[in-house]
């Protein structure tokens, strides 16, 4: 060990052994999951309890992250070091401290948040009276007070302030003494309060966690040793990226997606919308740029840069490129985001101005991350998914005995097939990650019934490796409420790759109570419901991967006994003959060399 000053405060570092290092490693890690846990076991709404759509971090006094919750959701703990700056920027304007006891709320989806029903708390960290870094959890919460129930499906907000409160730096701690008054109006202006309220609380009480346990391994090891490890380990995560983007060809490659935007808009501006993806890769370097990507609109579908964008490029890049299951354990922090660049036209959909509504940036955020990964799959071909099919979240709401109920319902997308493999089933795709509602947890807390919840049949895209299966899932009011629906993918087709099938896209159907059905577009606004109405979501599937006359003629009989297709299928899309439940071996080789042959 050698001493010199703490690292990020001057010229010289202090050096940190390799064995150190990894164990302080281990220990920041263990905080970060520790503390989503115990958010997790103190939540009370099914959002955070079941799908996990939270975050938690720690983030040095730089605002740089050293660790994450690796069992929450990309798009809840990757933004977090963007929250700490936004929080350093307001509270600098205003000139306020940050003080120790300090708990700060924070949402503001053009100060880093990435959209407003995402409210982070944070706990400054201080040793030896001197702040050392932040503990941080995020959530995305059932209601944050706005235009109608729910924090998705607002997509006929039309600026931010229509989407819900803001909270910008927020002491609701202030030097330990708690700020009554701001609990009172989260009380008074937020719907279902009785369960946001008290997740709010099990935030707080997870940060303090964090707190404790950072605070612990400082006085452990000492402040600059700490400190050390963690330059020591972003640097060689920056070094693992730089070495998985020095394998991929200089050079430049593009692709374009689209996403559906409002459909049944009578406008062309709002609908059919590009994203376009340009990546240049130069030796260790990377940049991404989103050039031509739609101009933004004054519907939510906007993306703030920060917050939502960046995080969509950071996990796809780091997902191709430094996959757990072939690189082994990654440290997730800052180091890995430092070789990339990303550019966004100031105006477009993906770098929204102030104050465009951007709610139900969800969605199309997940078609920045697929079209970068359609950009890279000739760089890179069996590191990446065919297309993946596209999620969407249905906020169900009413009142029972005069108070509100709130239910977030995150509809599974799938993913592409991939090199060697078939593309995942009816689960959550990219940066959002998240995992489904058991139907037992939503039937013993809600007035829903779930009717149906099973895997689509006859849709499968062919391929060598074939595209994951979407879901069927269907809801019944057992009473009076409402809905509205905030998705995509209900236009275009996933991507197929290398001779692989487009997939198949998603479609939502509500059935009336008297008998009247109407199909759905994939964003709608609070609409009511009455009892006995039934909400039928059918979900995507994902591209196929490969020529589908080179897949095992096994895994078609496995696909054909499951139910997922029949036997003409099976022989029209394969070429593979099944007869009695076993595949006809000679018919099957004649069949397929016609097929080639034509």
């Amino acid at each position: 060990m050698t001493s010199s000053s703490i690292p990020g405060q001057g010229d010289n570092r202090w050096a940190v052994d390799p064995i150190t290092a990894s164990v302080i490693q281990g220990a920041l890690e263990s905080i970060a999951v520790e503390m989503g846990y115990k958010l997790m076991r103190m939540a009370y709404s099914s959002i955070i309890r079941e799908s996990e759509d939270f975050g938690a971090a720690i983030v040095d006094v730089q605002c740089r992250q050293l660790c994450e919750s690796k069992q929450s959701t990309p798009l809840q703990s990757g933004p977090i070091p963007g929250y700490i700056k936004g929080i350093n920027r307001t509270l600098e304007a205003r000139g306020e401290k940050i003080m120790p006891g300090d708990v700060i709320m924070h949402n503001d989806p053009y100060g880093g948040s990435s959209h407003g029903p995402d409210v982070l708390f944070a706990v400054p960290v201080f040793f030896d009276d001197k702040l050392v870094g932040w503990s941080a959890t995020t959530a995305h919460h059932l209601d944050i007070g706005s235009l109608s129930p729910g924090s998705c499906g607002i997509v006929d907000a039309m600026d931010v302030y229509a989407e819900g409160l803001q909270f910008k730096a927020i002491k609701v701690f202030d030097q330990g003494r708690k700020n009554e008054m701001v609990w009172h109006m989260l009380r008074d202006n937020i719907r279902a309060s009785h369960l946001v309220v008290a997740d709010m609380e099990a935030q707080i009480a997870a940060s303090r966690i964090g707190a404790q346990r950072f605070i612990t391994l400082i006085e452990r090891y000492g402040l600059e040793i700490v400190s050390a490890a963690s330059e020591a380990l972003m640097d060689a995560s920056e070094k693992m990226m730089r070495n998985a983007i020095s394998d991929i060809s200089d050079g430049v490659y593009t692709a374009t997606g689209h996403i559906d935007g409002f459909e049944n808009s009578e406008d062309p501006k709002e609908k059919n919308l590009p994203i376009v993806v340009t990546v240049t890769v130069a030796g260790s370097d990377m940049t991404v740029d989103l050039t031509g990507t739609a101009d933004q609109i004054n519907l939510p579908i906007n993306m703030p840069f920060e917050g939502t964008v960046d995080v969509a490029i950071w996990l796809t890049v780091r997902s191709i490129l430094a996959d757990t299951a072939t690189v082994g354990h990654v440290p997730q922090n800052s180091g890995l985001t430092r070789p990339i660049k990303i550019i966004a036209p100031k105006g477009s959909l993906a770098n929204p101005n102030f104050p465009a509504p951007v709610i139900a940036r969800f969605a199309p955020g997940v078609m920045i991350a697929d079209t970068l990964m359609r950009a890279l799959a000739p760089a890179v071909p069996k590191q990446i998914s065919a297309g993946v099919g596209n999620l969407k979240v249905i906020a169900f709401s009413g009142l029972e005995q005069g108070r509100h109920w709130v239910h977030m319902e995150i509809f599974e997308g799938a993913y592409g097939g991939r090199y060697g493999k078939d593309g995942m089933d009816a689960v959550d795709t990219l940066y959002a990650n998240t995992r489904n509602n058991p139907i037992e947890d939503i039937e013993s807390h809600l007035p829903l019934r779930v009717d149906r919840y099973e895997m689509r049949e006859g849709v499968v895209p062919a391929g060598k490796w074939r595209g994951g299966i979407g879901a069927i899932r269907e809801f019944s009011f057992l009473g009076d409420g409402g809905y509205s629906v905030e998705g995509e993918g209900h236009l275009f087709k996933p991507w197929g790759f290398e001779g692989g099938q487009e997939g198949d896209p998603a479609s939502l159907r509500f059935d009336r109570h008297d008998g009247k059905s109407e199909d759905l577009p994939s964003k709608l606004p609070y609409r009511v419901a009455k009892t006995g109405d039934t909400f039928v979501a059918y979900g995507p599937c994902g591209g196929g991967y490969g020529d589908p006359l080179a897949r095992d003629p096994l895994d078609v009989l496995d696909d054909v006994l499951d139910g997922y297709i029949g036997a003409e299928a099976a022989k029209a899309d394969y070429g593979v003959v099944i007869a009695n439940s076993v595949v006809d071996d000679a018919a099957t080789s004649k069949l397929r060399a016609s097929l080639t042959s034509a």
